[in-house]
């Protein structure tokens, strides 16, 4: 299974880029909004990074390897969480995903139909089942930005984790460590990371 991959891009089109690494080069599918996002710093020629999921498509009673590519492991596990919806596979996703994750993720918090089904291959239907599916559980992701003395260990080890996960977020570690205390202080019964960064978006979506 191969979980990353870090080379020269090569090239790409239609939703794909070729990255060459030790003489090999991989075709990876690559989602339209992360492909902005590694579009305005890299071209041809230039270094790049990806997480990967990697998965078979069974077509004609043969398996094909599929890779799609990431910028972390915040991205591919929001990813992972839209394709948990029924009818929407890896393929399917890759397309439908053109607008900023962050973006997404809100619309799917606040159940704006209207935006889910304007994207690719997402109609009506499977706009109402991604949100009844989804609604309350997709908070951390719309932190993404393409756009402790005397506590315990619980707490410690979340916060550790929190902020670990708005570090690849691109947040400042002293500005993810002020959310993070205030969620705390908000909410003193948390007792997960997933919880604690549902705290911290919803208190953004406040001030937002």
């Amino acid at each position: 299974m191969i979980s990353g991959i870090s080379g020269t891009i090569a090239g790409g089109k239609d939703g794909t880029l070729i990255v060459a690494t030790g003489g090999i080069s991989y075709e990876i599918l690559v989602p339209l909004a992360v492909m902005k996002a590694i579009g305005r710093e890299n071209g041809p020629g230039g270094q790049v990074e990806l997480v990967t999921y990697h998965y078979y498509q069974v077509e004609h009673s043969r398996s094909v390897p599929v890779l799609i590519g990431f910028q972390n492991e915040v991205e591919k596990e929001f990813f992972e969480k839209f394709i948990s919806v029924s009818g929407v596979g890896p393929k399917a996703a890759c397309k439908a995903l053109t607008e900023p994750f962050s973006v997404t993720a809100k619309a799917i918090d606040t159940g704006n139909i209207s935006f889910l089904k304007s994207l690719p291959g997402i109609g009506e239907q499977r706009a109402r089942l991604i949100v009844a599916k989804l609604q309350g559980k997709v908070g951390k992701f719309g932190l993404i930005q393409d756009t402790f003395s005397g506590a315990s260990k619980v707490e410690e080890d979340i916060r550790g984790e929190a902020l670990m996960v708005l570090s690849q977020l691109q947040y400042r570690k002293s500005e993810a460590q002020d959310m993070i205390s205030k969620a705390l202080d908000r909410n003193p019964d948390i007792r997960t990371s997933e919880e604690l960064l549902n705290e911290v978006y919803r208190e953004r979506k406040q001030v937002t």
